[in-house]
């Protein structure tokens, strides 16, 4: 007699079971007589909360360490930026249906300032792109194979980082989360790495469960949500210190005053080095493997 794999393998498995409860009559087939896993009803019953977090917690993980996933770099930033093609593209369209029409019209004048917009911050999109590559390609200081990179999933400076890792024959991460607009993932994730999220706290700490650095690129509330959160849980000791760079030293300058936070009180003078200004795709690059050569830190440290 063949002995089961495992002391669990004693008792049917619940797949097992939940095939054998299939074919019950049709007035039992919905409502109390259902398996309490195969219940969505039951599942997204108000009281039922503790029970989805806790899931949207274990899927990403238990599926990211059965895809050898151990060390990512985190990319956040605008979703609303294009590529240059793209950018370019629509500026031209806008400047050919503008031809003949009222120069003051504010509708069309708003409308090319926001192309125009759009082409110069063309630029954060490439740097994503370039980035992502340069993160599949080279592992940093004291790491066997490069970090896998992870972005939010969707669109703009996401879509530019996910594109360039694929784009150079890695695979990369999409942590989506469900909005009523901007967000589907883009098609530059790796399928089986394409998580889902109802809980905007479960998908934060899946960025940085294993994270190893994070590439803030100029964005919105989402990116200033991130980038605070992960400030503070380094700064408060929650979080295991990374290089937290933010591109674009103008465009943040401009955005925050972290001096006169300095100035004022609210923070300490050496919070300001919990992050870095950078200013191109390699200069990221160089400044997280230069945190793991120079520093003495170790990504399993």
């Amino acid at each position: 007699m063949k002995l089961p794999e495992h002391p669990s393998k004693n008792f049917p498995s619940a797949e097992e079971d939940a095939v054998r409860s299939d074919g019950v009559e049709a007035r039992y087939a919905e409502g109390a007589y259902r398996l309490a896993y195969r219940d969505e009803a039951f599942l997204l019953r108000e009281e039922l909360r503790p029970v989805r977090i806790q899931l949207e917690l274990l899927k990403p993980e238990l599926i990211q360490q059965e895809q050898g996933i151990e060390h990512t770099v985190a990319v956040w930033g605008s979703a609303r930026n294009l590529s240059a093609e793209v950018a370019d593209a629509q500026l031209k369209a806008l400047e050919a249906a503008a031809q003949g029409r009222d120069a003051a019209d504010p509708q069309m004048a708003r409308a090319l300032y926001r192309a125009k917009v759009q082409v110069r911050h063309a630029q954060y999109y490439e740097a994503a792109r370039r980035f992502g590559a340069l993160v599949t390609e080279r592992p940093f200081h004291g790491f066997d194979t490069p970090c896998t990179l992870v972005t939010g999933g969707g669109p703009g400076n996401m879509e530019a980082a996910n594109r360039g890792a694929m784009e150079a024959g890695g695979t990369s991460i999409g942590l989506n989360i469900v909005l009523p607009m901007e967000q589907r993932p883009n098609p530059y994730i790796t399928p089986e790495l394409c998580f889902q999220f109802h809980y905007f706290a479960i998908r934060k700490m899946h960025f940085l469960l294993r994270a190893r650095a994070l590439v803030c690129f100029p964005g919105g509330f989402g990116t200033l949500d991130e980038l605070f959160e992960t400030l503070t849980l380094i700064q408060t000791g929650r979080s295991r210190r990374v290089p937290v760079l933010l591109y674009d030293e103008q465009f943040w300058k401009r955005l925050l005053n972290f001096d006169m936070l300095v100035e004022e009180g609210m923070i300490s003078p050496e919070d300001i080095e919990l992050f870095e200004y950078v200013e191109s795709p390699e200069a990221a690059w160089s400044a997280i493997d230069e945190f793991y050569r120079c520093c003495g830190h170790h990504p399993a440290g």
